[in-house]
């Protein structure tokens, strides 16, 4: 049986989504940041673990965002295939919730329409990215994560040989984290795709980013993969900010694809400390 969602209220929950994305950390972040302080051997990195926890209460209470960079509005969209909406289109309806959002709460609109000849800033933070699935059932499931320039800057993508193997795969993705070195604002949630194609690569990349912080792969071999890649970042020194330490990133979370004989993608997207999210189910 068909069900009917009205445009209006997935504009109000897109608006929503910016508000909290913006000023409050998931649970799971946060105590991915108080674990993260307990192991940190630095003094200056402890200082910044302490900060990065102020600032996010700080966030919460006030209802600012807890960085200036509000990012690109990034929606991953499960789009249950018994449901329909009222008017318009699930990207209309998230595009003027966007709008809506950063314009009621006050957020930076960081967003330019030409991304080579005319850099004019949109001013509405939109367009959005939206990547949607369609899912079995009657339930629209919404999840922002909006991306800062700085960690989104530091993305790597390698298609390497499949020879290459599970130590190709390990030192490119260590090496590009410690290369980016403090751009995106370690310690970082590092996002693996591996598989697919190109663009398919990057994209399980960012969406890794989503699951929550520290929860292994369901597979056993790529769960040791993901501590063994951890591991070795951390103690590469980079560490908070990138000024020395022994936590530079809270998680590796990988994702896979099947791919073709002859390849092997492998992407890497990063967040920074403030691994922004949040979700809502209509």
């Amino acid at each position: 049986m068909t069900r009917t969602i009205a445009f209006d209220a997935i504009v109000e929950t897109a608006a929503e989504l910016c508000r909290r994305a913006a000023v409050e950390l998931p649970p799971d972040v946060l105590q991915a940041l108080r674990e993260g302080a307990a192991r940190e051997t630095s003094e200056t990195g402890r200082e910044f673990f302490r900060q990065y926890l102020e600032n996010a209460e700080i966030a919460r209470a006030t209802q600012m965002p807890l960085c200036q960079d509000t990012g690109f509005a990034v929606y991953f969209v499960e789009y249950g295939d018994e449901i329909r909406l009222d008017r318009g289109t699930i990207y209309e309806a998230l595009e003027e919730g966007t709008k809506q959002g950063y314009r009621i709460h006050h957020l930076r609109k960081s967003i330019d329409a030409d991304p080579l000849f005319r850099r004019e800033n949109t001013a509405t933070n939109t367009p959005a990215v939206v990547h949607l699935t369609i899912v079995k059932g009657d339930r629209l499931h919404i999840t922002l994560a909006p991306k800062g320039g700085g960690s989104e800057n530091m993305s790597r993508l390698k298609m390497l040989k499949p020879a290459d193997g599970r130590a190709g795969v390990v030192d490119f993705v260590v090496s590009s984290v410690v290369e980016a070195g403090g751009n995106p604002c370690p310690p970082t949630v590092v996002g693996v795709g591996i598989g697919g194609t190109a663009e398919v690569a990057m994209l399980l990349a960012k969406k890794a980013l989503l699951r929550p912080l520290g929860t292994p792969n369901p597979d056993s071999d790529y769960a040791a993969l993901e501590k063994e890649i951890l591991e070795k970042i951390n103690r590469s020194g980079c560490g908070p900010q990138g000024l020395g330490g022994n936590v530079t990133s809270l998680a590796v979370h990988i994702n896979v694809h099947a791919c073709h004989l002859a390849s092997l993608p492998v992407a890497v997207n990063l967040n920074c400390h403030a691994a922004r999210h949040a979700e809502a189910t209509l």
